[in-house]
């Protein structure tokens, strides 16, 4: 399973889409959420856990670096993407917790699915 957890919902659309055309056919099933709190919730409950997180870095109640430090406070080896077009690598540098990667928007679809399917095949 991969959750992908965005404000933006354009964008949560286009990578669903691509995710269904491209991912799912790899057996993994996506699901998006608009609020990062549901994404936890839902991250917290898995079993087996996503093979991959995908969050954008501006959400409403909390930050995508936030999101992944409270996803590797419950999985420390989770796998992560941080999506942004308001911020760039710099953001995480110093923070104790990062992104496994970054990809900056605006960005095409297959460009995110190349991502993905670099980290799932680790």
């Amino acid at each position: 399973m991969f959750l992908i957890a965005g404000y933006d919902q354009q964008k949560r659309q286009s990578v669903q889409q691509g995710a269904s055309h491209d991912i799912e056919p790899l057996n993994y099933r996506v699901r998006t959420f608009r609020d990062p709190q549901t994404a936890l919730a839902e991250f917290s409950a898995a079993n087996p856990r996503p093979a991959l997180v995908v969050t954008d870095y501006a959400m409403h109640s909390m930050t995508g670096m936030e999101l992944i430090r409270e996803c590797r406070r419950i999985n420390p080896r989770q796998k992560i993407v941080l999506l942004s077009g308001t911020v760039d690598e710099s953001i995480y540098i110093k923070a104790e917790v990062k992104p496994d990667r970054f990809l900056a928007k605006p960005y095409q679809v297959s460009d995110f699915v190349t991502l993905v399917q670099s980290l799932v095949t680790d």
